[in-house]
């Protein structure tokens, strides 16, 4: 059973359809609040990040809305999604941006030749590479929707890849910040359950 007292900040970076990640929200009954308020991010209880634009855009609305040492510094559960996780990284390749710098190594963009489709977008599976809180009564077989022409690298902090024209990683963790590179809001059942296993760690 989630904590509905607890207070989720999802950072908007200025603007974007946040619906479906609203809808989710509502539906496991959590106390959430759309917000680039560096005050009320500092105070929630957890911060759920989607970004929004790309890379380079995204990282200087960060800085205008004066938020990089806020998300930085933050000491409570964090989850990044698609962009939000990519800008989690040291630095990357759209835009060639240096990012927040919390998760070690650069977003690259797929390579288009040898007839793989950019952007990477429809449902794959997960491999797990090792054990996370996240992945609770996960089953990997079942797919989650991705829409993405850059990636992360498999790394240290990766806690389960995803392949196309590759290997590249889908979930991330690291001390409190965690990452999925799919989008689990539009993942049905078990991005809902990955939503849940997030919001359990408060």
């Amino acid at each position: 059973m989630l904590n509905s007292t607890k207070k989720i900040a999802v950072i908007t970076s200025g603007g974007a359809n946040f619906y479906s990640i609203e809808i989710a929200l509502q539906r496991l009954g959590v106390n959430y609040q759309l917000t680039t308020d560096a005050k009320i991010i500092a105070d929630s209880d957890a911060v759920i990040f989607p970004g929004v634009g790309s890379a380079d855009f995204a990282m200087s609305q960060l800085k205008l809305l004066n938020l990089v040492e806020i998300i930085r510094n933050y000491k409570k559960p964090l989850l990044g999604i698609c962009l939000g996780m990519q800008l989690l990284y040291d630095y990357s390749e759209e835009g060639n941006v240096e990012c927040l710098g919390i998760l070690p190594g650069a977003v690259r963009k797929f390579n288009n030749t040898d007839g793989l489709i950019v952007p990477h977008m429809g449902w794959n599976n997960l491999q797990q590479i090792k054990q996370s809180a996240l992945l609770n009564e996960i089953d990997t077989n079942q797919d989650v929707y991705f829409v993405h022409s850059f990636f992360a690298p498999i790394n240290e902090v990766t806690v389960a890849s995803c392949n196309y024209g590759g290997e590249f990683c889908a979930i991330a963790q690291q001390d409190n910040f965690y990452a999925m590179q799919f989008h689990p809001e539009k993942s049905g059942s078990v991005g809902e359950q990955l939503l849940k296993n997030f919001l359990g760690i408060i």
